[in-house]
C-alpha cells in the first residue's frame, strides 16, 4: 500500500503514545457508555416489575421532599421556575435560536447535530413511558400536577441531552481555563432541573436517575457518529469533551472575535446614562403630575367610547394584542434577536443599546408609575386590578422601546429593501397595543403620551452615550473582519 511509508515515517517521529492513547481512550468511552446504558436498562426492569426496595426508596424522597416544600409558596414558585428550564417550550426555542446562529455562521454540520440529537430525545421521552406506564407519585400535599406517565422523567431526560449537546458544541468558544466553568454550568442546571421535578412531587428519583443516564447514552451515541462523520471529512479525531465537537469552529463560535472595548471611558459613559435616566423621569413625573391633576374630560372620554365598540371577538382580538407588549412577549422578543444580532454582526455594542434601551424602560416605568400613582380609567377594566398605576402605559412603552431599538439596529446593518420591515414594526406593533390597552379600559390616552415620551427620551439618551451605529457593518463584512482577523 503506498500510504504504509507515511504511516511508518509518522509512527517513527511520534513514536506509539498517540496510538495508545487514543486507543484508551476509545475502550474506556466505549465502556463508560456501557455502563451508562446497562444501568438505565437496570432501572427500567426494577421498575417494570415493581421491585420494592426501589419503590421503598422512591416513595420516602417524594414523601420527604412534599413534606418540606408543601408549606413554603415561595419554594414552590422558585421550583417551577427551575423546572420551566427543563420544559419543552423552553428548550425547543434555545436549541432553535443556537441552531439559527449556526447557520448564520456556516456552521451547518454542528447545527445538524444539534436537530438530530434532539429530535431523538423528542422520540425516546414519550416511546419510554408508553412502554413502562409507570404512574406518578402521589403525595400527601400535591402542589404541583404534570400529564402523562412517570418514568423515564422527560425534564431530566431533555435537559441532560439539551443542555449537554450545547455544552459540546458551544466548548470550543471558551478559552481553555473557562471550560471547565462552562461545563460545570451546564451540569448544574441539569441538576437543579431534576431535582425540582423530584421536589414539586411529578417524579420519583428513579424516574429523574433514569432520564439522566438514558440522555448521556444518547448523547454519547450521537457524538461518538458525529466523530466518525469528521473523520470522514477530512478532520483528525480530537478528544470530545476537552475540545467540543468541532474545535476548527472556535473562530465562527466566539460571539465578537473583531471587537475591541464596546464603550471607551465605561465609568464616563455610565455617568451620562444615569444623568440621562435621571432627566427622563424628571418630564415623565411633570407630565403625569400635570395629567393627574388636570385630569380633562376627554382623557376618560375615549376609553368610554372605545367600551361601546366591545364585541366578545374585539375582546379576544384586544387580548392577543396587549398580550405583544406584555413582560414575557418583550422579554421572547429580547431573547431571540439579541444572540441572532451576535450571530449577524458580531458585535456587542448593539446587545448592549438594547439591553440598556430595555432595562431603562423598565426602571423608568416602575419608578414614575410610582410617584405619579394615577389611577385607572373609570370604565370596566377587562384586565382587572394591576399592581400598577395608569401612567406611563407600561405595554406601550415596552413595545416602542423594543421595536424602536431594533429598527433603528437593523437600519444601520441591512442593505436589502426588507429592511423596511422593521420601521413598519416599530409604528404598527404600539399602534395595536395602544389601542388594546384603551379599549380594554386600562389606559387613557395621556398614559399613552407618557410612554411615547419615555421612549424618544430615553432612546435619544442612549443614541448619543452608547453610539449603536457608531460602527455599522453588514453581516457579510463583519465575518470578512473576522477572517481576516484570524489570518493577520
Amino acid at each position: 500500500m503506498p500510504s504504509a511509508p507515511d504511516d511508518n515515517r509518522v509512527v517513527e517521529r511520534a513514536g506509539w503514545a498517540p496510538v495508545r492513547h487514543f486507543a484508551e481512550r476509545s475502550v474506556l468511552g466505549l465502556i463508560a457508555v456501557i455502563a451508562v446504558g446497562l444501568g438505565f436498562a437496570a432501572l427500567l426492569l426494577l421498575v417494570r416489575f415493581h421491585w420494592s426496595p426501589l419503590q421503598s426508596l422512591d416513595h420516602a424522597v417524594a414523601d420527604g421532599l412534599n413534606h418540606r416544600v408543601a408549606g413554603s409558596s415561595a419554594g414552590v414558585k422558585v421550583l417551577e421556575q427551575i423546572s420551566s428550564f427543563g420544559g419543552r417550550a423552553f428548550m425547543i426555542g434555545l436549541v432553535t435560536v443556537v441552531v439559527t446562529m449556526l447557520l448564520i455562521r456556516r456552521r451547518p454540520r454542528l447545527a445538524l447535530y444539534l436537530v438530530v440529537t434532539g429530535a431523538g430525545a423528542l422520540i425516546l421521552d414519550p416511546s419510554l413511558k408508553t412502554l413502562v406506564g409507570r404512574l406518578r407519585p402521589v403525595v400527601e400535599s400535591p402542589v404541583a400536577h404534570a400529564p402523562g406517565n412517570s418514568f423515564p422523567s422527560g425534564h431530566a431526560l431533555g435537559s441532560m441531552v439539551v443542555y449537554g449537546m450545547l455544552a459540546l458544541v458551544l466548548l470550543p468558544m471558551f478559552r481553555s481555563r473557562w471550560r471547565p466553568w462552562f461545563l460545570a454550568l451546564a451540569g448544574g442546571i441539569v441538576l437543579l432541573i431534576g431535582f425540582s421535578r423530584i421536589a414539586l412531587g411529578v417524579h420519583f428519583l428513579s424516574d429523574v436517575v433514569a432520564g439522566w443516564l438514558l440522555g448521556i447514552a444518547w448523547i454519547s451515541t450521537t457524538a461518538y457518529a458525529f466523530r466518525v462523520w469528521r473523520r470522514e471529512a477530512g478532520h483528525p479525531a480530537d478528544d470530545v469533551i476537552h475540545d467540543g465537537l468541532e474545535p476548527e469552529a472556535a473562530r465562527d463560535l466566539r460571539l465578537a472575535p473583531a471587537e475591541g472595548a464596546v464603550l471607551p471611558h465605561p465609568w464616563a459613559k455610565g455617568a451620562e446614562i444615569l444623568v440621562g435616566w435621571v432627566l427622563t423621569f424628571g418630564l415623565l413625573y411633570l407630565l403625569g403630575y400635570g395629567v393627574t391633576r388636570w385630569n380633562p374630560g376627554w382623557d376618560d372620554g375615549v376609553p368610554r367610547w372605545l367600551q361601546t365598540f366591545r364585541t366578545p371577538a374585539l375582546d379576544d382580538v384586544s387580548w392577543w394584542w396587549s398580550k405583544a407588549g406584555d413582560t414575557h412577549a418583550i422579554l421572547a422578543v429580547s431573547l431571540v434577536f439579541c444572540p441572532i444580532a451576535l450571530a449577524l454582526w458580531r458585535q456587542w455594542r448593539p446587545v448592549l443599546f438594547l439591553v440598556l434601551t430595555m432595562i431603562g424602560e423598565l426602571t423608568l416605568f416602575l419608578t414614575s408609575a410610582a410617584a405619579v400613582d394615577r389611577p385607572r380609567p373609570g370604565v370596566e377594566q377587562l384586565d382587572g386590578q394591576m399592581p400598577t398605576s395608569s401612567f406611563p402605559s407600561g405595554h406601550i412603552a415596552a413595545t416602542l422601546c423594543l421595536w424602536t431599538a431594533i429598527a433603528i439596529i437593523v437600519m444601520a446593518r441591512v442593505r436589502t429593501p426588507w429592511r423596511w420591515i422593521f420601521p413598519v414594526l416599530a409604528v404598527l406593533m404600539p399602534l395595536g397595543v395602544a389601542l388594546s390597552r384603551m379599549y380594554r379600559g386600562m389606559h387613557h390616552p395621556t398614559d399613552v403620551l407618557g410612554a411615547m415620551l419615555l421612549t424618544a427620551a430615553w432612546l435619544t439618551v442612549l443614541w448619543w452615550t452608547v453610539r449603536p451605529n457608531a460602527r455599522a457593518v453588514t453581516a457579510t463584512e463583519a465575518a470578512l473582519e473576522s477572517r481576516q482577523l484570524v489570518v493577520a
